[in-house]
């Protein structure tokens, strides 16, 4: 996050302060999420997933013209969202046949392996509705 946030901040684009607002609600929204589920979570460590600007609804509006008629202006907004997610605990592959026959025995019974679980640990989602 420390990068993302350096980036912004240096940030000529005038879209960048709006971003950063989305990005500390992100942040914010995954620590959250960590404190409901009593799990740890590294600021510092989290990542951004996905980020994404989408068009927004649209504002129609009219501004007088000459000889009495009007000429539309069109209002444009736009969604920002960022999902943040934590880094994986352990990125050292495990014993193969160990996680193999664990993940068999939990296909056979119908249940998730322990794995998928701690993958779904802090994830953020943060939209925001920008006018511009």
């Amino acid at each position: 996050m420390p990068q993302a946030y350096a980036i912004l901040r240096f940030s000529k684009k005038l879209a960048a302060k709006q971003i950063h607002k989305v990005l500390k609600s992100a942040v914010a929204n995954a620590e959250q999420r960590a404190l409901r589920e009593n799990t740890a979570l590294d600021v510092d460590r989290l990542r951004v997933k996905y980020a994404v600007v989408n068009e927004g609804p649209t504002l129609k509006r009219f501004t007088p013209a000459a000889m009495g008629r009007a000429t539309p202006i069109k209002k444009r907004t736009s969604h920002v969202e960022i999902h943040v997610e934590g880094e994986a605990e352990s990125r050292a592959p495990t014993a193969p046949a160990k996680a193999a026959g664990a993940k068999a025995e939990a296909a056979a019974k119908g249940k998730r392996p322990k794995a998928a679980k701690k993958k779904k640990a802090a994830a953020g989602k943060t939209k925001k509705k920008v006018g511009k």
